[in-house]
């Protein structure tokens, strides 16, 4: 091609989204750069979410958002859709749906994503049209094929500082409410080795600048090292091997599962988590409710009593910090049930918690059963929940002023000299609070100490 392809990426839904968007994007990256503006794009690249039904309602929008930009202001643009909708609904009934998109990358088609994509920037750049949505295509053929996998080149689109390392696919729990197992399959641990080369080259810079922290990502982290070509047996064995790797200053784990929180991991963060060390104690447990009838019903791997979860942990790692999720209103649930919860919450003060309405998700179990709860009870439910909640993260936080931290400035607050965002140890990018912070030798990228001075409902001030 005659100029580089100018390409316009919007990410949806969750960090594991977001690592497969940049292992995409790096993959493409030969002869390509990316661009914010879609209407100044060649490419419009989408990858889409559909776990819940508000996420496919996103995702549409997003899509009808960014074709009606082409159509109006960037007509040669070439409108391509991948990830979990695609998944989820096939591309032939979305392409029936909405016709208006160029592209619809199907997930067996990765290795022919790149020979797609320049043969359909080819065809519009001539003046043709080019439409795809599965099956073969010989102009697609003529170009190399396209590697996703860990360790392939990733272009990185979090905040400077941090950096997500997806560790597996896909989960073989058959929780009654969840839709991941029919859309990304069963649990596939990915290559040790793999992971830690991807892990080096994120904290060497070689995938854009250096990274200080590592945040560990997977549908169920502890089910790392059952299946797959892991070269380990257990997640203890690849925490021990990233722990190695020089200039990392943190290492965090997410979605960690209540079943999977057996002794032997436990001792290992006992041994080494510190929230002054790279290991950091912060435990993202997805309970999703506290009631062991609820639970049943939902058909959680763990249903028993969860404040025996919490309990083990406490007591391992004194000083861990707690977040978790939690879903109202599920088939079944009443005011007692949600009671429980209740006081549950109030009882084990998380420092960070989630919730959300159960959405019907078809296809699911939980769609069908009897007992469905109203949608306003459902708001209700969340609006109580959370409300106790910021009462709590504000106590909590409070804790912590006059405390010298250490802060990972991730960017400039805009239109604000002077001011960034950065986070304390406890702070987990994208789902917790933030910490502002001003004062000498701040910027993105780096860690520096700094003072305390107020704290908010879910955010922290400092001073450096």
């Amino acid at each position: 091609m005659d100029h580089p392809i100018r390409v316009h990426v919007t990410s949806l839904g969750c960090p594991k989204n977001t690592v497969d968007t940049e292992r995409l994007v790096g993959a493409l990256s030969p002869g390509m750069e990316l661009t914010p503006h879609p209407d100044d794009a060649d490419l419009i690249l989408v990858n889409t979410c559909a776990f819940i039904h508000p996420a496919v309602e996103e995702s549409v929008e997003t899509i009808l958002e960014l074709v009606r930009t082409a159509e109006e202001e960037n007509p040669t643009a070439v409108v391509a859709v991948a990830g979990c909708l695609v998944q989820r609904y096939g591309a032939d009934e979305l392409a029936a749906e909405m016709p208006e998109v160029d592209l619809w990358l199907v997930p067996d088609d990765w290795p022919r994503w790149h020979g797609l994509v320049l043969a359909a920037v080819e065809a519009r750049r001539a003046g043709g049209l080019f439409k795809f949505s599965g099956g073969q295509s010989d102009a697609a053929d003529t170009v190399g094929a396209l590697d996703l996998k860990p360790g392939s080149l990733r272009s990185l689109s979090t905040t400077a500082g941090h950096a997500y390392l997806k560790v597996s696919e896909g989960c073989d729990h058959a929780c009654g409410f969840c839709t991941i197992p029919s859309i990304k399959g069963p649990h596939v641990s990915f290559d040790a080795d793999a992971l830690v080369a991807e892990a080096e080259a994120l904290v060497a810079g070689r995938h854009g600048p250096p990274v200080k922290e590592l945040v560990l990502v997977g549908q169920d982290l502890t089910a790392w090292g059952r299946t797959g070509g892991t070269g380990s047996k257990s997640l203890t064995a690849l925490l021990e091997r990233l722990l190695k790797i020089n200039g990392l200053t943190w290492l965090r784990t997410m979605y960690l599962y209540p079943a999977g929180l057996d002794e032997r991991l436990l001792d290992f963060y006992r041994a080494n988590a510190d929230p002054q060390g790279t290991l950091l104690p912060y435990f993202d447990i997805p309970l999703q409710h506290a009631h062991p009838d609820i639970l049943r019903r939902m058909g959680r791997p763990f249903s028993g009593d969860p404040m025996r979860v919490v309990e083990r942990v406490r007591a391992k790692v004194p000083e861990s910090v707690l977040r978790t999720t939690f879903i109202v209103g599920y088939p079944g649930e009443e005011e007692q049930h949600f009671e429980a919860l209740e006081q549950f919450v109030r009882e084990v003060r998380f420092q960070h918690l989630g919730v959300f309405p159960y959405w019907p998700e078809e296809g699911t179990p939980a769609a069908a059963m009897e007992n469905q709860v109203e949608d306003a009870v459902k708001q209700e439910r969340l609006a109580r929940l959370m409300s106790m909640q910021a009462e709590i993260s504000a106590e909590l936080l409070e804790a912590y002023v006059d405390e010298e931290m250490d802060v990972l400035v991730d960017d400039m607050v805009p239109d604000w000299p002077g001011l960034h965002r950065g986070r304390v140890w406890l702070q987990a990018p994208d789902v917790d609070g933030v910490t502002y912070i001003s004062g000498k030798g701040v910027h993105p990228g780096v860690v520096v100490k700094a003072l305390v001075e107020d704290s908010k409902t879910y955010d922290l001030v400092a001073l450096s």
